[in-house]
């Protein structure tokens, strides 16, 4: 469905509520079924947590995970060490292009039993279930942080649980350390020492306990894009977030400020608040928050900001080339941009087209990126349902602040 974003003004004040963070919740529903004693409040409503929900359930047979990236990496972890049940864990035509052998040849080392049904190092995988007794593994440091969150997560189910050794330098960094503090919020100890992380054997009899997942940083970066384009004096309050938060996107709040965005906590809550404006170029690394480059990127382009962004080496194995697709949507706005295959550098443009139809390319951030260009100029987004991966509300949110939209 194509939907059409009209040149729009939004409330002076507003406040929306953002369902619960994808990456957290995740990483405890994969540790809710290793430990079910564990409850969940606010989890993530997103496709992905659906799929994820929906996958750890299954007994035996086919696992289709369609676009969910993070749920293919963790459930490939999990299946490992269900002792007793075999899976074959596939997803959708772009997934089996994504690389998991990494991943696979880690947990081989621990004595997992996966073979490839197709082709050699990507999904579709075949996984038969059994006790792995090996602990010690070793990863080259710069690869998916999920990959070594992956391994985390079932390293208490592990009988010697384990010693993983990062090789070079470690990306991602935020995303390993929410993985750890979830499980010490449960009671697994771990240490991360230099580039060596040991996670000991779990407790044999987890107490009830109840957690909430916070909302999620990722989904709040589009409404500090929206704050920044728009007029000095709005104000957008997000609710559930942390001022210390577990999420290596909560950078944003640091970010928006050259943006004369402030956030000011108060509770559960963060006020986006537009102070000032500003058209001094950004210079960031972004090897810790990834998934936050569209969304920056867009809001340069909104202000006529030239921007320099490097640290994206992830983002060509994504839903898809995340640094192609921005190339080419921004292009064909206006803009002009060039992109290695671990940056881009976005030049000052004081012009943007009208009523360009974005193509989002499977991915779910192209499309929300690339919304709050309507408080400038009319746009189309293809497929815009493609939100649903991580916020299916996503639109009538924005139809709840101002945003005119017609479907």
């Amino acid at each position: 469905m194509h939907i059409t974003l009209q040149k729009s003004i939004i409330a002076k004040q507003s406040s929306i509520q953002i369902t619960g963070s994808k990456s957290e919740s995740n990483r405890l529903l994969l540790l809710k079924a290793l430990y079910p004693e564990l409850s969940l409040n606010n989890v993530s409503n997103s496709d992905d947590s659906n799929l994820m929900t929906h996958a750890l359930t299954t007994d035996s047979g086919l696992v289709d995970i369609n676009h969910a990236g993070t749920a293919m990496r963790f459930l490939t972890a999990y299946f490992s060490v269900q002792e007793g049940r075999e899976v074959t864990l596939t997803g959708s035509k772009r997934m089996k292009e994504r690389p998991i052998k990494v991943l696979v040849e880690a947990l081989r080392e621990l004595g997992a039993d996966i073979s490839y049904v197709e082709n050699e190092g990507f999904p579709p995988i075949k996984i038969k279930g059994k006790r792995l007794t090996k602990h010690k593994v070793a990863l080259k440091a710069n690869v998916s942080s999920q990959y070594i969150s992956a391994l985390l997560l079932i390293a208490s189910k592990l009988e010697n649980g384990i010693e993983l050794t990062l090789e070079g330098e470690i990306t991602s960094v935020p995303y390993i350390k929410m993985t750890l503090s979830l499980l010490e919020e449960i009671g697994i100890e771990s240490s991360f020492n230099g580039n060596i992380i040991t996670v000991k054997p779990g407790v044999k009899n987890q107490q009830p306990k109840t957690l909430t997942v916070e909302s999620d940083w990722s989904s709040a970066s589009y409404y500090y894009s929206i704050a920044a384009i728009s007029e000095i004096g709005t104000e957008i309050t997000l609710s559930s977030y942390k001022e210390n938060s577990l999420q290596g996107d909560s950078v944003l709040a640091d970010i928006y400020k050259h943006f004369g965005v402030s956030s000011v906590f108060n509770n559960n809550s963060v006020t986006l608040k537009k102070e000032f404006s500003n058209v001094e170029p950004l210079t960031l690394n972004l090897k810790n928050a990834p998934d936050i480059a569209q969304t920056i990127t867009v809001t340069c382009f909104a202000l006529g900001i030239p921007c320099d962004l490097t640290g994206l080496h992830t983002l060509k194995i994504k839903e898809t080339d995340r640094l192609v697709a921005l190339k080419n949507e921004i292009e064909k706005l206006g803009g002009n941009i060039e992109i290695t295959d671990k940056s881009l550098h976005l030049s000052a443009s004081n012009t943007i087209k009208e009523m360009v139809s974005i193509e989002t390319y499977h991915d779910h951030r192209m499309g929300m990126a690339f919304a709050p260009l309507a408080l400038k100029t009319p746009i189309i987004i293809e497929d815009a349902m493609v939100v649903s991966k991580s916020y299916p509300t996503f639109w009538n949110d924005l139809e709840s602040i101002g945003f005119k939209i017609t479907k």
